[in-house]
């Protein structure tokens, strides 16, 4: 999950300080940072991120990341995600534990810190089907499912 995380700030640093014109030159760059993801992947990543070509004005094509109006967009379909991927939610003290289904983690997760919650410190997602994530100091297990669940009204218990 770090890696997949990690390789998503990564792209859109990429997107923001380079032209980039394809997906090779992309994977490139990203083989660069350190990354080795197939195209596929980056495909995934880019759909994920909202990620568009738009006219460079010389005949040319750019990646481009999504405006304002269209983040409001993401960050609704990643809460969308995040309640497809989930089965359950459990804490002890400041550490939460969030089973998924399998293969649902890192897109679980990635919803999760999307949602910039001031109760959370840091997640870190399993390879599969386990997300922990440790609470700020004073923050009871109960008071970040209270404020997810303003984040995410249709959550159960």
């Amino acid at each position: 999950m770090k890696e997949r995380l990690s390789r998503l700030k990564i792209i859109r640093k990429l997107i923001k300080s380079y032209r980039i014109e394809s997906q090779e030159a992309l994977l490139g760059y990203l083989q660069k940072e350190g990354f080795e993801v197939t195209q596929a992947t980056l495909s995934r990543d880019l759909k994920l991120l909202k990620v568009g070509k738009l006219s460079d004005g010389h005949n040319g094509y750019v990646y481009t990341l999504p405006g304002e109006d269209e983040r409001q967009e993401s960050e609704q379909t990643l809460v969308q995600d995040f309640l497809r991927g989930y089965i359950s939610i459990d804490f002890s003290g400041n550490l939460v534990v969030i089973k998924t289904y399998s293969g649902h983690a890192d897109v679980v997760s990635a919803a999760l810190d999307a949602m910039a919650m001031d109760e959370i410190l840091g997640t870190v997602a399993g390879k599969d089907n386990c997300i922990f994530v440790c609470l700020r100091e004073g923050i009871t297990g109960d008071q970040f499912l209270d404020a997810l669940k303003l984040r995410i009204p249709e959550l159960e218990e």
